[in-house]
């Protein structure tokens, strides 16, 4: 992954956020959150369903697709609460190189 594949995280969110406040009937992203938490948590369930049957299937192109399905509500979601990747970087990085099993054991 080179840094160009890493803005698109940042140019997605910002896309979203410019839909936001778009009309709901042109947006899917101002319809989403025009509907709320419960709509774009129903979206991520759906989403991560189906990027486990996917793996399961072992369909890697489905896997791919899935996933990039599951990061988009991701980010919808991150936004209804005025956060964003960078705010999902930062948290990696302050857990990079730390024992998944201690880090966990320190969230209590």
């Amino acid at each position: 992954m080179n840094d160009a594949d890493g803005d698109v995280l940042a140019r997605v969110a910002a896309t979203i956020e410019r839909r936001r406040n778009a009309n709901p009937r042109d947006s899917y992203v101002a319809a989403l959150l025009a509907k709320g938490d419960d709509a774009i948590l129903k979206k991520i369930g759906e989403e991560a369903t189906e990027t486990v049957m996917a793996a399961k299937d072992g369909d890697k192109i489905r896997v791919i697709s899935e996933v990039a399905d599951l990061w988009f509500h991701c980010l919808v979601l991150l936004a209804r609460h005025g956060l964003g990747p960078a705010d999902v970087l930062r948290e990696l990085a302050r857990r990079e190189g730390v024992s998944g099993h201690a880090e966990k054991a320190s969230r209590g």
